[in-house]
């Protein structure tokens, strides 16, 4: 399942899907609606903040992928046994969520009191290609391909 409304992967997701014969499940918030679903298949959720992540925890099972750059929506998912991969191709895990919990909440108090950092660094190549590494990684090992 892909976390979808701003997920610059879509495209590898949906090649590496077909290759190992699984469906790539996108949910997305009618905003976001678009009339070329390149074959792949779409669940549309209402356009409120949370929904998407919703559906998500609602609909998957131990053992799922999940694709989410959302550090919440990830922490919850691994309580259920969820592989959850960000669209940079970094593969969350338990031992390090809290981590990674405790510096988005720094973050959030440093830009209540004014503090601004940069930002992340710009999506580049090498994400995208340790992103499909990764996620052909997990489903060969989840097939037993590997």
């Amino acid at each position: 399942m892909v976390d979808a409304d701003s997920c610059p992967v879509k495209e590898e997701i949906v090649e590496i899907a077909n290759s190992f014969f699984v469906d790539a499940v996108f949910v997305a918030s009618f905003a976001h609606m678009k009339n070329d679903l390149n074959g792949a298949v779409w669940q549309f959720v209402d356009s409120s903040k949370e929904a998407a992540d919703l559906f998500i925890m609602n609909n998957v099972k131990s053992g799922d992928v999940v694709v989410t750059q959302d550090i919440g929506l990830a922490s919850t998912l691994l309580l259920k046994g969820v592989y959850v991969l960000s669209p940079k191709g970094i593969l969350f895990e338990e031992n390090e969520i809290r981590t990674a919990l405790d510096m988005r909440y720094l973050s959030a108090k440093a830009r209540r009191k004014g503090v601004y950092g940069k930002g992340p660094k710009p999506y580049s190549r090498e994400d995208r290609s340790r992103f499909v590494e990764q996620l052909t990684n997990i489903l060969s090992n989840f097939e037993g391909i590997r």
